[in-house]
């Protein structure tokens, strides 16, 4: 559907990942179509404040905001609800997160996504199962009833056509190579995750074609001196993208700053592993069999494990800024342009620039999302 084309005029504006000032873009169909230092006449010239233009944040990890758990309710209107939540903070676009559960439940959130996305739902760009192919040695949270082995009905959910960008968390000693492959064959982004794995078999899963780690340290066998685990070979190899969950809670600041220095802005990606709770004053939620807490920034459940965050992206880009002591480009770019080279999105976000999709958020002095653009639609 056609739209009528408009100017947003922003005093500064990061494009293409630089600081750029007094400059006009223009969108028409969804879509930025120039970027100048003036507007032609006759066209609408929509005036930002001071603050800062940016590309819209992209979170590939999300299983729940305002109130709603995807495993719990996986419906279009839950979609909805969640992306309502979080792009108050920022996200334009991000991969609702299944959380391991029974085939029934995965396959219904595969429905909801589906869709969602043939109604083009704004912000949803596809799915995330995180499990159930886990180590139940650091399944953290995940139940452990539901924890099982690829299956012929599993392979076929994965590969369906109609879910948009298809993520996938599995344990490298879980999933053979052959099985990767075949998965990343499909078009499949295959992370690793929620392992006790050794380095070969974590070397073996990246020569077959995974590209990520799901939410670095947490739920991986550790870096030690004769063996480098998960995390040691995420750090060091140079051709995998690492989720991180900057909240104070899963990761030192101190942990956190050896992977930006480890990966670089080029592949540490900002992830929220998002709960219920955010966008509300929730304190607790049911969780499968239990129930989850939350105290300040964290959330536990009976066994004291962590469950998920509180986070939110423009929260996540503050804590990048200030403990890892980023400039703020660098910080909003594992926000945005490189999570979206993680999905294979670039072409169409996660940077300011002509042909891109117009996501896009105003952000004030104080690093407060003020105004969120979808396709070029506000809220």
């Amino acid at each position: 559907m056609k739209s009528e084309p408009f100017y947003l005029h922003a005093h500064s504006a990061l494009i293409e990942g630089r600081w750029q000032q007094q400059q006009y873009l223009l969108i028409a169909d969804g879509v930025i179509q120039q970027i100048s230092s003036t507007a032609e006449s006759g066209v609408t010239v929509l005036e930002l404040p001071d603050g800062m233009l940016l590309p819209g944040f992209i979170d590939t990890q999300v299983n729940g905001g305002g109130g709603i758990l995807f495993n719990q309710q996986p419906t279009v209107e839950a979609l909805r609800l969640m992306m309502a939540a979080h792009r108050a903070f920022g996200t334009t676009a991000m991969l609702p997160t299944v959380i391991t559960d029974n085939i029934s439940s995965m396959q219904q959130a595969a429905d909801a996504v589906a869709a969602a996305l043939a109604r083009a739902e704004p912000g949803i760009i596809g799915i995330h199962f995180e499990g159930p192919h886990l180590s139940l040695a650091k399944r953290g949270c995940h139940p452990t009833q539901h924890l099982r082995s690829l299956s012929a009905a599993e392979l076929e959910l994965y590969q369906r056509t109609d879910l948009g960008v298809r993520m996938l968390t599995i344990a490298p000693e879980a999933v053979s190579p052959e099985h990767i492959r075949r998965l990343c064959d499909a078009g499949v982004i295959v992370c690793l995750g929620h392992s006790n794995a050794d380095s070969d078999t974590v070397l073996a899963a990246l020569d077959a074609g995974a590209t990520g780690f799901t939410h670095l340290y947490n739920g991986m066998s550790g870096l030690t001196s004769r063996e480098p685990g998960m995390v040691g070979t995420a750090l060091a190899d140079p051709r995998a993208y690492c989720g991180i969950i900057l909240d104070g809670e899963h990761v030192h600041p101190l942990s956190a700053r050896l992977a930006y220095q480890a990966k670089g802005a080029e592949r540490l990606v900002l992830v929220t592993d998002a709960m219920s709770p955010v966008g509300t004053d929730q304190t607790e939620f049911e969780f499968f069999d239990g129930k989850v807490t939350r105290q300040g920034l964290k959330l536990t459940n009976a066994e004291g494990s962590l469950a998920g965050s509180v986070l939110d992206m423009a929260s996540a880009v503050r804590y990048a800024k200030e403990q890892l002591q980023l400039d703020l480009a660098t910080a909003i770019q594992m926000a945005t342009a490189t999570a979206a080279d993680f999905i294979g999105q670039s072409k169409i976000r996660g940077q300011i620039k002509p042909g891109a999709q117009a996501d896009l958020i105003w952000m004030n002095n104080k690093y407060q999302i003020q105004q969120s653009w979808i396709a070029g639609n506000t809220a």
